[in-house]
């Protein structure tokens, strides 16, 4: 029995151009959830308000989110927190992220413009009021400058006269700071009104509650969206059946409506960007970091066998600092001289690499020491250059071969990574 694919209408009846378009606007907007005139591909605002109504009903549609259209700014809402720190804003430490809650709430009473020591104050009032501590220990100041700097950077804060930056090494710093207000409205994506309390609010944000929760396909897709590699085995079974089922269907709704790639295996797929735009990490790359790797992935998978069910490979942070030791003992000129002195530093950045690609995660057990290394691993295992004919003989073409049924990114030998 055929089942019947989503589509959108209003985007299925454009012509070529103007689809193009549309999806050119759907994959800045999954860039950047919050845009407007002055940040990167703020010059896509008057082609998204321009397709404002097929935009809505995509996304809608297709992964039940929000989007709000201005003149001004575009705001579309995302599922919110998840248990993957890899997609935390990087230079925010979970302090830093307090300070961000602390100076949103100081901003709804303080008009269009504040001095910067008066929205200090204001931060401070705010978090006595939550029962949090804080003090003006330069830790502190730092955390907040960036909290600000953040804000800076979102547009919802401009800096009129002066800058926040000098508040991390001086508490007497001042600056004019001017508030886009209707940027600071759009910013929490949990509806304030319906959240009896943070928990509440965490939920809702997340999609996982209420009216705005989503439908199965709906989760999934948001899924295959956001994530790099998607397991069945780390899915409800309602949403891995419901998978399983069509994923031949959502391969082509994911390149028809977003222009990205997936790839179908036995235990779950994997979804790329071609024009490498909405890839948060670049992987495969030319850094120390990213070669290491890179080149320490076939090592860890011959290490450990893979376990049956999952096909994951367990492995430790001493066979990442074994593998990477001998890396670095035999290229030493290959290497930066930050790797060669710091070894430890180097295995971290690796360890740190491979989880934001998707490619490890932490071990079940909780044991930091541990963790396990997807079958994906294989769409990177690295192809060494072949050595060259001799001069005297010629090549000879390959012979054709039958192309075996692959497992989940288990690729043969001398395929070409991905």
């Amino acid at each position: 029995m055929r089942t019947r694919e989503t589509s959108v209408p209003g985007f299925d009846r454009l012509g070529d151009i103007d689809a193009a378009n549309v999806v050119r606007c759907a994959r800045t907007l999954l860039r950047r959830p919050l845009l407007h005139a002055a940040s990167q591909d703020g010059d896509l605002l008057g082609m998204i308000y321009r397709h404002r109504e097929v935009l809505r009903e995509l996304f809608a549609t297709l992964l039940g989110y929000r989007l709000v259209i201005r003149r001004r700014y575009a705001r579309l809402y995302k599922s919110g927190p998840s248990r993957d720190a890899t997609r935390a804003v990087p230079t925010l430490t979970p302090r830093g992220y307090a300070y961000v809650a602390l100076t949103l709430a100081a901003l709804t009473g303080c008009g269009k413009q504040v001095l910067l020591s008066r929205l200090i104050d204001d931060v401070r009032g705010a978090a006595v009021e939550a029962g949090i501590t804080i003090d003006d220990e330069p830790g502190e100041r730092r955390a907040l400058a960036t909290a600000l700097r953040h804000l800076v950077a979102l547009g919802v804060l401009t800096e009129t006269e002066g800058t926040v930056g000098p508040l991390a090494g001086d508490a007497t710093a001042e600056a004019l700071i001017t508030v886009d207000t209707d940027l600071l409205g759009q910013l929490v994506t949990g509806p304030l009104s319906e959240a009896d309390g943070p928990q509440r609010l965490v939920e809702l944000a997340s999609g996982s509650a209420g009216v705005h929760a989503a439908t199965v396909e709906q989760a999934v897709r948001r899924r295959l969206v956001e994530d790099p590699v998607v397991h069945y085995r780390d899915l409800p079974d309602s949403q891995a059946n419901w998978l399983r089922r069509h994923r031949a269907g959502e391969t082509r709704l994911l390149e028809r409506y977003f222009g990205i790639v997936a790839e179908s295996r036995s235990e779950g797929i994997a979804t790329t960007d071609p024009q490498d735009y909405l890839n948060d990490t670049s992987f495969p790359g030319s850094s120390t970091v990213a070669r290491v790797a890179q080149l320490a992935i076939p090592r860890l998978l011959d290490g450990s066998a893979a376990r049956e069910g999952d096909h994951r490979h367990p492995v430790a942070r001493e066979d990442f600092g074994r593998v990477c030791g001998e890396l670095l003992e035999r290229y030493p000129a290959a290497w930066s001289r930050r790797a060669i002195e710091d070894p430890e530093s180097l295995v971290t950045m690796v360890v740190d690499l491979l989880r934001r690609v998707g490619v490890l995660i932490p071990h079940e057990s909780g044991d930091p020491e541990w963790w396990l290394l997807s079958p994906s691993a294989h769409r990177w295992l690295p192809i060494p250059d072949g050595e060259p004919a001799p001069a005297e003989r010629e090549t000879e073409p390959p012979a054709e071969t039958a192309v075996p049924d692959l497992a989940l990114f288990d690729y043969p030998e001398g395929e070409p990574a991905r």
